[in-house]
Order: C-alpha cells, then sequence, then structure tokens
C-alpha cells in the first residue's frame, strides 16, 4: 500500500465515524461557545454570551454582523469538532445568523475587502440535481456586465467525502475579480453513505454528477453572462482528479451503463436537459472543456484504491484520468498543475505519472511545486490558519492559473 493510499484509507475511516454516527454526541445541558475575534467588522450576539462562554443547550443565538469602511460580509460562521479534517465549518452569508446551541462550538464573522466582490454578482445555491438526499448545486461568481465571457468551473476537494462548493470561494473571487472570467463551483455527491443517502455512492457517480453541473451551467450559462462553449476546469485534492476527469474522461459519456455490460464503461451526467441527447451532450461538453487546472490531484483509481467498493479493473481504470489522457492532434487540453513541496499527502510521485502522461500525448503542461507550500491552499475558511495559507500561496497561484486559462481564452 503506498503513503498516499494509507492515509486517505484513514481519512476515510475518521469521515465515516463522523458521518455515519452523527447521534453519538453525549447528551448535555449546556455548552461552551467561544466568540472568535474579528477584523475589519465585528458582530453582536443575542443573547448576550456569558463570561464564562457556558451556554444552555437548546438556546438559539442571533448573530448579527456589521463590516467596517471598505470591507464587506464574506460569512458568519460556527466551528466544532468533526470530520476527517477535525472540524466543521456551519456558515451564512447573510448579515444574521441563528445558531441553536447543541454542542461546544467557536463563533465569529470573516470580512473581505470590497475590491474582491464589489464588481460581482454572486448567486448562492443554484440546485442543478436530486439524485439522493442531498441537493446538488453550484454558486456564481459573475462580474456585473459579463457578456459571453470564459467560464472557470471548479470542483472542491475533501476527499470525496466532506466540504462543499463554500470552501472554493477565495479561489472564485480570485479568479472573477478582473472582470475576464464567470466562475462557477459546484458540489457533488459524497461517496458511500456519507451524505446519508440508503444506497451507496460510487465514484463513477461522483464524476456524473460533475458531468450533470457543467451540463446545466452550459444550459444557463448566458443568464450569467458565461459563454458555454469556453470552458476551464480546476478543483484541488480530489476536486483535482474530479476536474481532470471531466477534461480527459467525457469521451466516456453515453448511455451504455457503467459497469452493466462487460467492458462498457459510460458515464450518464446526473442532469440533462429535456431533449437532449446523449450523444448532443457529450459533443458539446468535449467541445467546450478547452483547459484544466487539476491541483495536488490524484489520477489513477490505486492512489485512492479505500473509497471504493468495486475490484475489476475495467471499472478502476474508467475512473483513472491517467488512462484516458487524449492525444494533442486528437483533442488539446492544456494543463496547469501545482502541488506544495511540502504536501505529504499527494505526493510528487502520485502526481508524475499524470504529468508525464499528458507529455507523451503531447499536451502542453505547466506543472509547478509550489516550494514550502502543504496540502490545500486553495482552500478558504473561516480560521485564521487556512486565510493565511491561502493568502500566501492561493492567491499569487490563482493569479498564475488565471494568467494561463488567458493563454488559452485571450491569445
Amino acid at each position: 500500500m503506498s503513503r498516499t493510499t494509507y492515509i486517505f484509507s484513514l481519512l476515510f475511516a475518521f469521515a465515516y465515524t463522523a458521518y455515519a454516527n452523527p447521534n453519538t454526541m453525549v447528551v448535555q445541558k449546556a455548552f461552551k461557545v467561544t466568540q472568535v475575534p474579528s477584523e475589519h467588522g465585528s458582530y453582536v450576539v443575542s443573547p448576550e454570551i456569558p463570561a464564562d462562554g457556558i451556554v444552555p443547550s437548546g438556546t438559539e443565538l442571533t448573530v448579527t454582523a456589521t463590516a467596517t469602511a471598505g470591507y464587506s460580509l464574506d460569512a458568519i460562521y460556527y466551528t466544532f469538532k468533526g470530520g476527517p479534517w477535525g472540524t466543521l465549518s456551519v456558515e451564512s452569508f447573510e448579515p444574521t445568523m441563528k445558531i441553536t446551541v447543541d454542542r461546544d462550538l467557536d463563533l465569529g464573522a470573516v470580512f473581505v475587502k470590497n475590491s474582491l466582490v464589489e464588481n460581482l454578482n454572486v448567486t448562492h445555491d443554484v440546485v442543478y440535481a436530486r439524485p439522493g438526499k442531498k441537493p446538488l448545486k453550484y454558486d456564481v461568481f459573475s462580474p456585473k456586465g459579463a457578456h459571453k465571457l470564459p467560464m472557470v468551473i471548479i470542483v472542491h476537494g475533501g476527499g470525496w467525502s466532506a466540504n462543499n462548493e463554500d470552501i472554493m470561494r477565495g479561489l472564485a473571487r480570485e479568479l472573477a475579480k478582473d472582470d475576464r472570467y464567470v466562475v462557477f463551483s459546484i458540489d457533488y455527491r459524497w461517496i458511500n453513505n456519507l451524505d446519508g443517502d440508503t444506497e451507496a455512492n460510487s465514484m463513477h457517480q461522483l464524476i456524473e454528477d460533475v458531468f450533470g453541473a457543467i451540463v446545466h451551467i452550459q444550459e444557463h450559462a448566458t443568464k450569467y453572462g458565461g459563454d458555454p462553449d469556453r470552458i476551464a476546469v480546476t478543483g484541488d485534492s480530489a476536486g483535482g482528479h474530479l476536474s481532470a476527469s471531466a477534461a480527459v474522461l467525457c469521451s466516456l459519456i453515453g448511455d451504455g451503463g457503467f459497469g452493466i455490460a462487460d467492458g462498457v464503461y459510460q458515464f450518464a451526467p446526473t442532469y440533462i436537459p429535456k431533449g437532449k441527447s446523449m450523444e448532443e451532450v457529450r459533443s458539446r461538453i468535449m467541445g467546450a472543456i478547452k483547459v484544466a487546472a487539476p491541483s495536488y490531484g490524484l489520477f489513477s483509481a490505486s492512489d485512492f484504491k479505500p473509497f471504493i467498493r468495486q475490484e475489476d479493473q475495467g471499472y478502476l481504470d474508467a475512473i483513472s484520468p491517467v488512462a484516458h489522457v487524449p492525444s494533442s492532434a486528437h483533442r488539446a487540453i492544456p494543463h496547469f498543475m501545482v502541488r506544495g513541496t511540502e504536501d505529504g499527502l499527494v505526493t510528487k510521485n502520485v502526481v508524475h505519472p499524470y504529468v508525464q502522461e499528458l507529455k507523451e500525448q503531447g499536451q502542453t503542461v505547466q506543472n509547478i511545486e509550489v516550494k514550502g507550500a502543504g496540502h490545500a491552499f486553495f482552500d478558504w475558511k473561516p480560521d485564521a490558519q487556512t486565510r493565511k495559507t491561502f493568502e500566501r500561496y492561493g492567491v499569487p497561484y490563482a493569479a498564475k492559473m488565471k494568467s494561463f486559462f488567458d493563454s488559452v481564452f485571450y491569445k
């Protein structure tokens, strides 16, 4: 077992414990509520939190946030212990949030510079499909006055078992802020039963969710000022795998089923517009995706086997982008790729075979090792450390990513 596979198996075990057993919380009469100091704005809590922070269970808190001049509210939030990464966050993008105290938690508010958001129309929670318990949705970051701009579709990470589209909003703002791209940040089902679905979700269905989101975005692109036929895809970690899948596995979109017939593995997007054939959908996606930026991702199923119940090689190959890179003579898909030199989760040896395969197929590749960076530096969470990491690494490498996209769309 490789180091990466071992680490992901541990993360999956943590994720399963956190999400499969939600009722294991100890019943208490009161909990500790900690208020996190804010910068560039303030918030008030009603009723007021006692000096010792102890609040009776079931108390409903109302949190109201106000930004200082030159800043806007990013989110009101609370965090608590749980999930594969140690903590989970619940966020609200409205100036008032209600929180029912049922566990120990930290709460606060985060603010961002007006320059990041003042020229954006932000649309939250557009539902594109409901294949299971969780509605699948995306957020849109559209420059005001946008018209037929190229689109960037971001797929979040989290071990295929955590997070949602909100965690990529920092990257989305960076890519949209210069008014050259309409950016969509998408969500998808979590693997196995982690969404609470009775029937376990398989990896190919997560890929089908990504394709479904792309189809829905193409159908509604003009509403947000986007060009449905000029798309860049990006994502980090698990989202690196899923965004690479969108780029190179789209030729396998079809209605033949996934492993139902011997040797046949075809992806059926979770959303298909009425009156559209699978062939039309496949052709349009293949023609629209012009460039990819899968960040610190995994590209072979051999590196994430703990998340997969299926064992036949045909299935494993079908969900592995490295096995389906097209020749550039047939279909050019330039790739921008980054990975931190201190990333102990997705090692250089995990990324290298995909980079080599891209090069062997004649694809343009810009592969960057970010000195000093660890894993997940494109993530945006309310805690100060994650935001600091994003400022140090995410912001400059988002600019490099955007420059790479420019070389494709703004020649």
